[in-house]
């Protein structure tokens, strides 16, 4: 039979039934088509997929086992670089990662990498198989990590496996970093997949202190002068929320993206009054910018109620940072996408709330330094769009309390913490820091990418100094 150059479709909710819910849109592949995609794979002599995966995946190994229906082997495999394969497989940008260097990606489609690690990540969570615990030895060396998102969970794993006990520190009151907060149910769902992630973690040994801010209840120098860390990794992300600094954003019916999802997201907005978080959604949701958070706010807005929602973004759709998966999603939806425009001004009614924005059209330029062309402003172009509500979603940056508290910890200008690329040493001894706090806002498999590396170099610096 000949080879398909095409990947077997991913089943999905109807667009019309699910801009009004919040199940999971994609449905998942069951076993037959799961191994023919995998059988899809040309198991090259020497695979490019590998080294698209910021966390290492032996992928043509795992892949090699769901051809032969030995999906338990496939999860081993993944699991040996992955702590979190169902949450990868669902959020990964894998067109831009291992499916980018498929050599089938050539000529069609490259092997659905992403979608068979979902599928076997999903298999084994519902198997619900016991994770075995890990044996501290008794004078096991301790290590605090600082934050529970990607970089945070995938450095504790890491480290629980090397036999060093480890804490995990979480400011708000439920693990999972961005995972819980800023990825919508529909496209991460948090008890099926997130929380059952994390409990894998916490069965190997892994301690959880919620609602623990660090720089507030604690600083870096006490857990390790006072509270016997012999060494802490930061992995606190990047949710500050960046506005563009025009007039009007101080209107009610304005929100940052963060504190938009968050509501949602973490604290249940979209069940309310089951949830006693209130949110107002008005009839029109403009939505400021365009990645993958601006998509999730929009088709949040949409199923909160909303009648329209735009994406008004500066660039055309060429330039869109959003997955392209994400970008078809939000269309199918109905989502209208305003592109080439730039709002310069947020109108408000007589008590303060929003009732417009002003925007002005845009055309493409010379590439900037980003290698996407530069946007212009046409002259006299400004118009109205009649909204109620503005989200804005133009980027995160790093909460600075830990900076702050952290005598000798060296910083960038935009407050992220300098780290060496490779071992995630920071300028202090024995800290060490990785993920969206020293790269800014990125994604959550180079987060984990970024937590596996300072594992290992943590687990370095600690030998030398208990044999030392």
């Amino acid at each position: 039979m000949a080879l398909s150059l095409k990947k077997h479709e991913m089943p999905v909710q109807d667009p019309k039934v699910r801009a009004h819910n919040f199940d999971e849109v994609a449905l998942g592949y069951d076993e037959e088509t799961a191994v023919a995609e995998a059988e899809r794979c040309l198991h090259c002599k020497i695979p490019q997929c590998r080294k698209g995966c910021p966390v290492s995946v032996d992928i043509p190994e795992f892949i090699g086992k769901i051809k032969e229906r030995d999906f338990d082997g496939a999860i081993e495999k993944i699991k040996e670089a992955n702590a979190l394969p169902a949450v990868c497989g669902r959020v990964c940008p894998q067109e831009n990662q291992c499916e980018k260097y498929c050599v089938l990606a050539k000529k069609g489609e490259s092997v659905g990498i992403g979608r068979l690690e979902r599928f076997v990540a999903d298999r084994y969570m519902a198997k619900n198989e016991e994770v075995k615990p890990i044996e501290f030895a008794a004078d096991a060396q301790k290590v605090a990590v600082l934050g529970s998102g990607p970089s945070g969970l995938s450095c504790a794993g890491d480290l629980a496996k090397k036999g060093y006990k480890v804490t995990v520190f979480e400011a708000l009151h439920k693990a999972g970093g961005v995972l819980s907060y800023g990825i919508p149910e529909f496209r991460l769902p948090k008890d099926a997949v997130v929380k059952k992630e994390i409990e894998n973690i916490e069965k190997l040994g892994v301690k959880f202190e919620l609602d623990a801010v660090a720089g507030r209840l604690f600083t870096v120098d006490e857990l390790m002068e006072e509270e016997g860390f012999d060494a802490v990794f930061i992995g606190t992300g990047a949710g500050l929320p960046r506005f563009q600094g025009i007039p009007g954003e101080s209107l009610n019916g304005v929100y940052s993206a963060n504190e938009f999802l968050t509501r949602c997201n973490l604290m249940k907005a979209y069940k309310f009054p089951e949830y006693a978080t209130p949110i107002k959604v008005g009839k029109n949701v403009a939505v400021i910018g365009g990645g993958n958070v601006a998509m999730d706010a929009a088709r949040t807005a949409l199923r909160l109620g909303a009648e329209h929602v735009y994406i008004v973004y500066r660039r055309s759709e060429a330039e869109l940072p959003a997955r392209k998966e994400e970008v078809e999603h939000a269309k199918e939806e109905g989502i209208d996408f305003k592109l080439l425009n730039n709002p310069v001004e947020i109108l408000g009614d007589e008590n303060g709330w929003v009732k417009a924005m002003t925007c002005i059209r845009m055309e493409l330029g010379e590439p900037d330094e980003s290698g996407r062309r530069r946007p212009v402003a046409v002259e006299g172009s400004e118009f109205e769009l009649a909204v109620d509500t503005v989200i804005v979603s133009i980027g995160t940056g790093p909460n600075p309390i830990i900076a702050h508290t952290t005598p000798g910890l060296a910083t960038t200008k935009r407050g992220n913490i300098e780290a060496d690329e490779e071992s995630c040493a920071t300028s202090k001894p024995g800290v060490f820091a990785g993920g969206d706090i020293v790269t800014g806002a990125a994604t959550v498999i180079l987060a984990m990418g970024a937590g596996r590396k300072a594992a290992a170099a943590i687990d370095k610096y600690l030998q030398k100094k208990k044999n030392s």
